[in-house]
């Protein structure tokens, strides 16, 4: 049985006249009744114009330029300036010449009504040849690029040319905004120059040469913060951590330089061993001007490259279910009040199979964030190893197209660009609420670490970078230029940042580190090292028999097939009327629903867990506040995500099964950085 699901955008203002819908999203899944399962979550559809009849005419009159604008849209990102240290050949596209299509006369004048979105020229939708080539260039082959064509649904391609084309003449930011990133541009540069003068034996794994990553973030905090979100789950690797932490996300330097002169970030008296630094995390609620605040979690990192992904998925999916089920707005949609964002490296990003696993994640009811915004760090290099000889493919982020993720490319040498290239990926996840891919392309000023030698291998790569000016001084260059900033106001903001971090490494000698933990959620929870009362876990047995005839109940008008009837729910209820022996299908049962009773909720999540491998559960169709959760068949993402769910919702019962001892083999990583060693690292 094959369904179609259709739905309006809640709060959608655009009108289209009489025109039909473009309806966004999987059009036909097949039915299993899944979707009155507690837990099961698909984002709101949002419905695009399809082109008016007039449209179509004209596009079929049209149809060399036709031709033309979807090869700029399809393969315009091949012929853009990405690469600040430009050490990418442009090749030659055939395909964007004019001519190609018998578009020689660059002055013949063209309907483009339905064709191309221009900025508009007196009410005309006529342009030129050579207009529109000019266009085309201007919005396709610039400082950002753009790969939304392999997405198969209509709607979403529609709607990303429509916008990037109509707002395209739209960058341009008020000098407030300006002064705004010209600040954190200079104090993340100071930072780094702060750290290489006090800790030059440091690994500190600085973010110099990726500066505009901090503008991209800014711009992500503030965007959702008008939005109405409230919380934003971040993920991040060691490039760049400590400089975000620090800079956007108000850890404390004093923290940071008590650590470095080989003190412990916990109190004496806890018993946890701290982590190397590159590890640590922030959690602060920022200010962007509106009502709320943002309330920004960042999870700590273990040294396996990207394994913190699935577990940013599970714990905003886990915070995501807890503010739903409180009910404060009933009218909440997945991704309405919570956002994940995940950055990466970028040889990490096309490397390690966790990506894949979690972004295999991404659209499944019961796992969906409603869409995570994913920025690659792009420094072209991994540790010492070129693109060339670190993935198959044409772009580190050419994975994302596994679930038809559009994707954004940059020149990390332009922060305005940046800063625009997250609008139109915050908008999309917005409407859309699935995720989307930022490749930052930047480069890295030091080696792999600070105490590296990259000329070894790289001797041309790094000639470029040491003669070139920094990102930010080519920046406050500008704005000087412009009169944005005076060379005063620049000469101030670094000699203020320097002063705060030269007061705050004096502070640090006197630091005494506090306990954070126990808190929120976890309050009234104990360490493992303490002693707590002997619990009492026995159930009453005429608890336990209603539990166990309840866990087969089920609807009159619903149809149980005969062998389950037979071999299932009539053995059970026997056993329990007759008080004999029971199986193990039936002790979980027990178990879980007098959970249930005492108002626990319960995530049973794995590979067919719902019906189970040994066919013994047959749980699909459940009540209370037990979430079946069918996963894909992967065992690293899937640990991790309820490692995630389980850190953020202590009073949740998350079990993960392996349908197989053996599949635990493949999710070793998160039972070895995470599961066994995280509550001592990180408390």
């Amino acid at each position: 049985m094959w369904r179609i699901a259709q739905a309006k955008l809640r709060g959608n203002t655009l009108t289209f006249g009489s025109r039909l819908p473009v309806v966004s999203g999987p059009k036909l899944r097949r039915c299993y009744n899944e979707d009155v399962a507690y837990g099961y979550r698909v984002p709101k559809q949002f419905e695009y114009p399809d082109y008016s009849p007039e449209q179509l005419k004209n596009r079929q009159q049209q149809a060399a330029l036709v031709c033309l604008v979807d090869a700029y849209r399809s393969v315009g990102h091949r012929a853009t300036d990405l690469d600040p240290l430009h050490l990418q050949q442009q090749p030659s596209i055939p395909e964007l010449n004019p001519a190609r299509y018998g578009l020689s006369n660059m002055n013949e004048q063209f309907n483009i009504d339905g064709i191309l979105e221009m900025p508009p020229k007196g009410g005309s939708k006529t342009a030129s040849i050579a207009e529109i080539h000019q266009t085309l260039v201007d919005i396709y082959c610039g400082h950002v690029a753009f790969e939304f064509e392999h997405i198969p649904d209509t709607a979403e391609r529609r709607w990303f040319a429509d916008y990037i084309e109509s707002t395209s003449n739209q960058s341009a930011l008020d000098s407030d905004k300006k002064r705004r990133f010209h600040e954190l541009l200079v104090r993340s540069e100071t930072f780094d120059n702060f750290m290489q003068k006090k800790f030059g034996q440091v690994k500190r794994y600085g973010l110099e040469g990726a500066e505009s990553a901090i503008i991209a973030l800014d711009e992500l905090f503030s965007l959702c913060s008008h939005s109405g979100i409230t919380d934003a789950i971040l993920g991040m690797p060691h490039r760049g951590r400590l400089n975000i932490l620090v800079d956007l996300l108000k850890y404390p330097p004093r923290a940071l330089f008590h650590k470095l002169q080989g003190n412990a970030e916990f109190p004496d008296d806890l018993p946890a061993s701290g982590d190397v630094i590159s590890h640590i995390s922030s959690s602060p609620s920022l200010n962007y001007g509106c009502k709320e605040d943002l309330n920004v979690t960042t999870l700590h990192n273990p040294s396996h490259l990207e394994a913190v992904n699935p577990v940013v998925s599970g714990y905003g999916r886990a915070k995501q279910m807890y503010l739903y089920d409180k009910n404060t707005d009933p009218g909440c949609a997945l991704g309405d009040r919570l956002i994940g964002i995940q950055i990466h490296g970028d040889a990490a990003f096309s490397g390690q199979g966790v990506i894949m696993e979690t972004l295999g994640l991404s659209n499944l009811p019961h796992f969906s964030l409603g869409g995570t915004i994913h920025v690659i760090i792009n420094n072209q290099i991994g540790y010492t190893t070129p693109a060339t000889n670190a993935r198959s493919t044409l772009y580190t982020s050419d994975v994302g197209k596994l679930v038809n993720t559009p994707i954004i490319h940059v020149n990390g040498d332009y922060p305005e660009e940046v800063a625009r290239a997250m609008r139109i990926a915050f908008e999309y996840r917005k409407l859309f609420r699935k995720d989307v891919i930022i490749d930052l392309v930047t480069f890295r000023r030091w080696g792999h670490n600070e105490l590296d030698e990259p000329s070894f291998t790289q001797p041309q790569m790094y000639n470029i970078i040491r003669a070139r000016e920094s990102v930010p001084k080519v920046y406050e260059r500008k704005m000087m230029e412009s009169g944005v900033i005076t060379d005063a106001d620049a000469k101030q903001v670094h000699a203020s940042f320097t002063k705060y971090l030269e007061t705050e490494l004096a502070a640090s000698k006197d630091y005494t580190p506090k306990a954070d933990h126990l808190k929120g959620k976890w309050s009234g929870l104990v360490m493992p090292t303490q002693t707590a009362p002997q619990p009492d876990t026995g159930v009453a047995k005429e608890t336990l028999r209603e539990v166990g005839e309840r866990s087969v109940l089920v609807d009159q008008t619903f149809k149980v097939h005969p062998r389950l009837v037979k071999h299932h729910i009539q053995p059970r209820l026997k056993r329990l009327a007759e008080d004999l022996a029971i199986d193990w299908a039936t002790a979980e049962s027990l178990a879980f629903g007098s959970l249930l009773k005492q108002g626990y909720n319960i995530r049973l999540c794995g590979q067919d867990v719902g019906r189970g491998t040994f066919s013994q559960r047959h749980a699909i169709k459940t009540q209370g506040k037990i979430e079946v959760a069918n996963s894909n068949l992967s065992e690293l993402a899937v640990l991790g995500f309820e490692y995630g769910v389980s850190i953020q919702s202590p009073n949740v019962l998350p079990i993960w099964e392996a349908q197989f001892g053996d599949f635990n083999n493949t999710a070793q990583v998160i039972t070895d950085t995470y599961i066994s060693s995280g509550e001592t690292k990180w408390l």
